[in-house]
């Protein structure tokens, strides 16, 4: 059953808090998951989240700091000494901790790793901050189980359990050599069923997946997502076996692209939540914003150089909307498709072919629409026959332009190592706009004359 917190228990924990009663306080949250008293902390005050930390065990408190939410993890870390997070570190897998640790100030920084109990989970730490945080390398976790291919299994299956000991999960037995280069994992099968005496090397399996320390993490992701990883092996550029990414991880990486996907594609440059600041808001929505302000002011230029046209044929006019709309959401529906494709990196074909495969679609799409238009504003409307044709041929014409505008322009993006979504969102609406309203009147002069 998912936990929700009601107002109730809200309550009785602020009253808990302000009695010091901590022994109620400790019954009360004790059966509680870690990931549900992260989100209560999130409704409490400072303070109140602080004295619930210090109040509860370590190896339930380091998982907490995992679920909160940056601005809360950011708060409560303020209120703690570089001790107390140093103990907080000590239980956290080697990832995780250096997430943590890198989110401090750098004095601070220092301090804690210089309280860190473990001297080798210390080194690891530091270690994988040396790396970017969107790499391989700034995802990866030491924690492995790992075997020498000299190794016969008895030999193996004795340095398993130890390794393991410091392992949370499992997920694969990775093979080196004498140098810590990686040649391959070993099936659990194929070691419960061979002779103890048998070497590693005859029976480990060469294909392994990998990726590098300075590999993206989106490249991460992608690979993982393809062969349905639950880890993948991380080397250095000379093949040596330096850390593992786990499936956990990946899914953060998924939804923090989707995330800035979906920001960008509804025009907000920036990464930023709900809870944040209204100028933190405001510099984020602005800019494009201002854009679509700019392509409006186009826009009202362009119908202003056509008044004399409306002024005789008025009914042209009520047809603007309709056709600015239809470029923006062809524009918007073709783009979606070509970014979406681009993440799942399921394009195939030359950028020739993805666009005479447009032409056509947009093509059937459109004379669809143009005829439901041209009847129903002539049965419907009683629009002239002339204006009719008008308006069907720039729908058509504004559908075609509008897809190859929105198939092309992600393309372009994408070769340019720009990300693509920046085409789904007002860039591509306000521009599809423009082009929509200059073809509608460019073509009602045309065959108009005026």
């Amino acid at each position: 059953m998912q936990f929700k917190i009601s107002k109730e228990l809200l309550v009785q924990i602020e009253q808990l808090i302000h009695q010091k009663n901590d022994h109620e306080l400790g019954i009360l949250l004790n059966d509680l998951h870690h990931a549900d008293i992260a989100e209560i902390f999130d409704e409490l005050e400072s303070e109140e989240a602080i004295y619930i930390f210090k109040l509860l065990d370590s190896e339930i408190t380091a998982e907490i700091l995992l679920e909160l939410e940056d601005d809360v993890r950011e708060k409560i870390l303020r209120g703690l000494s570089a001790k107390e997070i140093a103990e907080e570190i000590d239980e956290l897998d080697t990832d995780d901790a250096a997430d943590i640790i890198g989110e401090l100030p750098q004095s601070k920084k220092e301090q804690v790793i210089s309280e860190l109990e473990d001297v080798e989970h210390a080194k690891d730490i530091v270690d994988l901050l040396r790396y970017d945080e969107d790499s391989a390398g700034g995802l990866m976790g030491k924690e492995l189980v790992k075997v020498n291919e000299n190794w016969n299994v008895l030999t193996c299956v004795k340095e398993m359990r130890i390794q393991a000991e410091n392992v949370t999960r499992v997920h694969s037995i990775y093979v080196v050599d004498d140098e810590n280069r990686l040649k391959g994992r070993l099936s659990l099968k194929d070691l419960l069923v061979t002779s103890s005496r048998t070497m590693i090397r005859e029976v480990y399996i060469k294909k392994v997946d990998s990726v590098r320390v300075n590999d993206s993490n989106v490249e991460v992701a992608r690979i993982m997502q393809k062969y349905d990883l639950e880890a993948i092996p991380v080397i250095d550029e000379m093949g040596r076996l330096v850390g593992r990414i786990t499936i956990d991880d990946i899914v953060d990486v998924i939804k923090d692209e989707a995330d800035k996907d979906y920001q960008l594609a509804a025009g907000i440059s920036q990464d930023v939540e709900a809870d944040d600041s209204i100028l933190e808001l405001t510099k984020a929505r602005l800019p494009w914003l201002v854009l679509a302000l700019f392509g409006g002011f186009i826009s009202v230029t362009l119908l202003e150089s056509f008044q004399g046209a409306m002024q005789f044929h008025k009914e042209l006019f009520f047809f603007t909307p309709l056709i600015a709309a239809m470029a923006g959401n062809v524009g918007v529906q073709s783009s979606a498709i070509i970014v979406q494709g681009l993440a799942n990196h399921s394009i195939s074909g030359t950028i020739f072919n993805r666009l005479l495969k447009e032409i056509s679609l947009s093509l059937l799409n459109g004379l669809i629409l143009a005829i439901i238009l041209f009847l129903g504003s002539h049965f419907l409307l009683g629009v002239d026959i002339k204006i009719g044709i008008i308006v069907t041929i720039a729908l058509l014409s504004v559908i075609i332009i509008a897809s190859l505008i929105g198939t092309s322009i992600p393309l372009i993006l994408d070769k340019f190592n720009i990300d693509p979504a920046l085409a789904t969102g007002p860039f591509i609406t306000t521009s599809n706009d423009i082009c929509g309203i200059l073809i509608y009147f460019s073509i009602a002069k045309l065959i108009l004359g005026f």
